[in-house]
């Protein structure tokens, strides 16, 4: 691998705006290959609190995306025996794409995540 090339690369595990596009996408794949999204997790675990500004409020976003979206998802599934889970999986799944696509938009344009500690979007 050249240094040109192992530099790209570190570049998306060190703390900044690409590791935070690589989380959000890591979140995305999860839902075909479920261990990426706990990559992505390790990762905003690893570089928060390490950068100041819009990054850091991506990071925090990030955690509470993927606990919030696992907490409704294990909800969801033992609520499947009753009829109901599989109506709040689908919703759970939208929150979370939703979540990971206004994050990337916002991290595109260089923007912090206005309220990070929300439930919402």
């Amino acid at each position: 691998m050249s240094m040109q090339e192992e530099n790209v690369s570190a570049s998306y595990v060190e703390p900044g705006g690409k590791n935070v596009t690589l989380i959000y996408i890591l979140y995305l794949v999860g839902f075909v290959v479920g261990l990426t999204a706990l990559v992505g997790v390790v990762f905003a675990y690893m570089n928060r609190d390490k950068v100041e500004g819009w990054i850091n409020s991506h990071y925090t976003f990030q955690i509470r995306t993927f606990w919030l979206g696992l907490i409704f998802g294990l909800l969801s599934f033992l609520l499947m025996f009753v009829g109901i889970g599989f109506i709040l999986m689908v919703v759970a799944a939208v929150w979370v794409i939703v979540r990971c696509v206004k994050g990337l938009q916002m991290a595109g344009r260089g923007e912090p995540v206005p309220d990070p500690l929300t439930w919402l979007f």
